[in-house]
């Protein structure tokens, strides 16, 4: 009997999204459901093989949750009729792949699964937990009528096993048919043009059973007519590993989700409460810690959980780095020990006392290595679609996410950081780096999405100071897209240069993760929860800024630090100058050419470009402050007048001015031959393109309506951008090459608004992106645009007699004509 291990995972959170907003009551759900179908007996036991002829002495057998038989190249599961109606979870995972088709660990799939007799057939069944009700209800019956389960496969029975407790099927078909839940994901198919699978080539590596999971790999082969790498071959082959997990029996109680916290979520709807509605439920996810000793922590003392969260790193990982990862995932105890626990979260290195170690294998959470040039990290997890319960996590560490950090610690501190002023860091120091990645990545693997707003509590020069940012870091949450201290200057002294679990990662851990043992179901939690979010309402450190698309909040932005963009910004700019004066000197070397120094000065641009939308997104911006109703206050505020007109004057300065700090012809004359002119072309018009955007104008429309002569509005905008855009019209001065750009970017901008319609998003896609519904063409919008290009028309017509130079007459020429056309185009 072989017993090598490769447990499973369970149901992957797929967004690094917010915390959703489900509210209300809730009731514990029910634990795993055996039977909950009838199964109908054949009425032809008597003609099945006896179980001697079908599982023969020469099967390969292995005991665990099912039995499983390897006999030839068939594969038997002998499924107990304890277990038939029973719901589980089926992980599938990329093993080994080849190039360009994702990388071995990562998740394909996730699915609850239920197998379920009907007569003398196996059906193998999906599982929705989407709509529920709890079984005690009259509607669950009518609940369960309309979520009719697909049914994958149907399997003969072949046996009844020797006591007939349980029935044989062969489920070879299962791997080696093309069963797309199974495969392949559907994307990659259409992109790789995969017609359909060969069943020569396919076949089942190996089955091993364990007491509450299987675990079976088989290599798949699809004809592909657009193959990512071998293409002579007109082929894919790729090797899969499906985990199949027994759900916990005594399931866990939930947690609710609260938009004021952030957590991910599992959602469905509830149509057994007792509600007029069927409600929205949304619990959080998290791992299931609960103290070993519960006298002891209910007088207040720290206690280790039943069962600490524990991951593991890859053997593939190198040596130097390991330490560092594992530092990362140690790092979140003191976000624990807020909740109560000691030593709840751990990590191990290779090698591993347990020789059926496998990174597949999802009774282990692994930090998977990739040899890939992706330079990036992902921590999602897997959990228990009934409460949220994280039953397993695989952190993905791409090799080149170093090349990333590199970038970013150069930008962002070389100014005043002499480890960051190299092109290969001190192994040192990029461990530390590998540490703080590490450690942002494990707070999503125990439940926490990005924080964006956190990085706004702190005032903007407090990280000028040493004292503070050594022990408060760059931002209240590691969660946050803080990344490193670009606001700090020369002579400020030895800064802290990045975030650290703080404050607010602390009380979240402790918020979600601390047991509330008077409360039985997590209706009775609420109100203590609720509490205790109300305890720290109005305190930056505290603010949870969810992730969004469009970030009309400008608080909860990526990449940014400090409470004020504009002065965070000034700063930032400050120090882009002092690099680019001095790169080629920091980062040459004999005998290398220009690739590094190309790609550091686009990191520079585009550094430059995320200052200018930090500014920019205040123009227009909205704060978001959810509350409940026993809270004061509105949930949206537009942002006050004064920082909107802030903004537009830096925005004035250094977006729509010829940066010329970034046109360095030492390094410009040594990356390329052209196109430094069109690559700031693409940031100004960005910014442009940024602020025209229908939404920001129709929320400046909205918030006059509201609010009058304090808020800051769509006529003042227009007439800041035009002042900012077209100054030279009243001096006569030459309007140089970037400008021109700039100003025809303009012109494009407002062609669209007058004959661009915005599409109506889904209602999920509104969440998320932050969308403000809007009709452009019977809203004030166009009125707005056609006011302005008759006005922009008088003012360059009378421009124009005062230009001094041919060039910047034929320009303005030109500009009459565009917008003689985009006028005419609406007649």
């Amino acid at each position: 009997m072989s017993h090598r291990s490769r447990l499973t995972g369970l149901v992957l959170l797929m967004f690094v999204l917010a915390a959703c907003s489900g509210p209300q009551q809730t009731t514990t759900p029910p634990p795993t459901q055996t039977n909950t179908r009838p199964t109908r007996p054949s009425a032809n036991q008597g003609d099945m093989k006896p179980y001697k002829e079908v599982i023969t002495d020469e099967a390969e057998s292995d005991d665990g949750l099912f039995t499983v038989h390897r006999l030839d190249d068939k594969l038997f599961y002998e499924i107990p009729d304890s277990l038939l109606g029973t719901e589980m979870l089926l992980v599938s995972r990329i093993a080994k792949t080849a190039n360009n088709i994702g990388y071995g660990g990562m998740k394909a799939n996730t699915q609850v699964i239920r197998w379920e007799r009907q007569a003398d057939n196996i059906l193998l069944r999906v599982v929705s937990y989407v709509n529920t009700a709890s079984p005690e209800e009259p509607i669950f019956e009518a609940v369960r009528n309309s979520n009719f389960e697909p049914i994958v496969k149907s399997f003969e029975i072949a046996a009844l096993n020797e006591d007939t407790t349980g029935v044989v099927i062969e489920v070879t078909d299962l791997f080696t048919d093309d069963v797309p839940l199974l495969g392949l994901q559907k994307f990659r198919r259409d992109q790789y043009r995969a017609s359909r699978l060969d069943k020569s080539r396919t076949f089942i590596e190996s089955a091993n059973s364990y007491p509450r999971n299987i675990e079976v790999r088989h290599v798949l082969t699809y004809i592909a007519s657009n193959p990512p790498s071998n293409s002579s071959t007109g082929s894919i082959s790729l090797e899969m590993n499906q985990s199949m997990v027994l759900l916990p029996d005594d399931p866990m109680q939930p947690r609710l989700c609260d938009k004021r916290v952030g957590y991910f979520s599992v959602q469905k709807v509830d149509y057994g409460l007792d509600a007029q509605r069927a409600e929205p439920r949304c619990y959080i996810t998290r791992w299931r810690l609960e103290p070993s000793d519960p006298a002891a922590f209910a007088q207040g003392e720290l206690v280790e959980p039943v069962k600490p969260i524990v991951y593991h790193v890859d053997p593939a990982t190198p040596e130097k780095w390991r330490k560092p990862l594992c530092q990362g995932v140690e790092d979140w105890n003191v976000a624990f020990e807020a909740a109560g626990f000691k030593n709840a979260i751990q990590c191990k290195m290779p090698p591993y006392d347990d020789e059926a170690f496998s990174p597949e294998d999802t009774r282990y959470s692994v930090i998977r290595y990739f040899a890939s040039n992706i330079q990036n990290a992902f921590g999602p997890h897997v959990n228990d679609p009934r409460t949220g319960e994280i039953l397993e996590s695989d952190i993905g560490w791409y090799h080149n996410v170093m090349n990333l950090l590199r970038n970013w610690f150069f930008v962002q501190t070389a100014a005043i950081n002499p480890d960051a002023r190299s092109l290969k860091f001190q192994d040192e120091v990029m461990g530390e780096l590998v540490r703080f990645v590490s450690a942002h990545e494990v707070g999503h693997t125990i439940g926490l999405p990005h924080n964006w707003g956190s990085s706004a509590a702190y005032p903007v020069d407090s990280l000028r100071s040493v004292a503070f940012t050594q022990e408060m870091g760059t931002a209240p949450s590691i969660m946050d897209y803080a990344r490193f201290n670009y606001v700090a200057q020369p002579g400020d002294g030895p800064v802290g240069l990045m975030p650290k679990v703080g404050p607010y990662d602390k009380w979240s851990v402790e918020w979600g993760y601390r047991p509330i043992p008077s409360a039985n179901s997590a209706d009775e939690e609420r109100p203590i929860l609720n509490a205790w979010i109300k305890e720290k309402a109005g305190d930056p450190l505290y603010f949870y800024g969810r992730q969004t698309g469009s970030r009309i909040d400008p608080r909860s932005q990526n990449e940014d630090l400090g409470d004020d963009a504009v002065k965070a910004s000034e700063y930032g700019i400050a120090n882009l100058e002092r690099i680019v004066e001095n790169l080629v000197e920091w980062i040459a070397e004999d005998g290398r050419h220009y690739e590094d120094l190309n790609e550091l000065y686009g990191n520079i641009a585009g550094q430059w470009n995320r200052y200018l939308g930090h500014v920019a997104r205040n123009v227009g911006g909205v704060y978001e402050n959810y509350k409940t109703y026993d809270q004061e206050g509105i949930v949206y505020e537009p942002v006050p007048k004064a920082k909107q007109e802030a903004a537009m004057a830096f925005v004035q300065q250094h977006a729509f001015q010829k940066p010329e700090w970034l046109i360095e012809p030492t390094i410009l004359n040594r990356i390329e031959s052209g196109g430094g002119v069109d690559r700031i072309r693409r940031i100004q018009v960005g910014v442009v393109n940024l602020i025209l955007d229908p939404q920001r104008i129709a929320r400046l429309i909205e918030a006059e309506e509201q609010f009058g002569s304090t808020a800051y509005t769509a006529t003042e905008l227009f007439a800041d951008m035009r002042s900012g855009l077209w100054s030279e019209l009243r001096t006569g001065a030459a309007i140089n090459t970037y400008r021109r750009n700039l100003q025809r970017g303009y012109l494009e901008r407002l062609e669209y608004l007058m004959t661009q319609e915005l599409s109506t998003p889904s209602a999920a896609f509104r969440q998320f992106f932050g969308f403000t519904p809007i009709d452009v063409s019977q809203s004030d919008i166009r009125a707005y645009v056609r006011g302005e290009l008759q006005d922009l028309q008088r003012e360059v017509t009378a421009g124009r007699r005062r230009a001094s130079d041919r060039l910047t007459r034929l320009h303005l020429d030109d500009v009459l004509i565009r917008i003689d056309d985009i006028l005419d185009g609406e007649e």
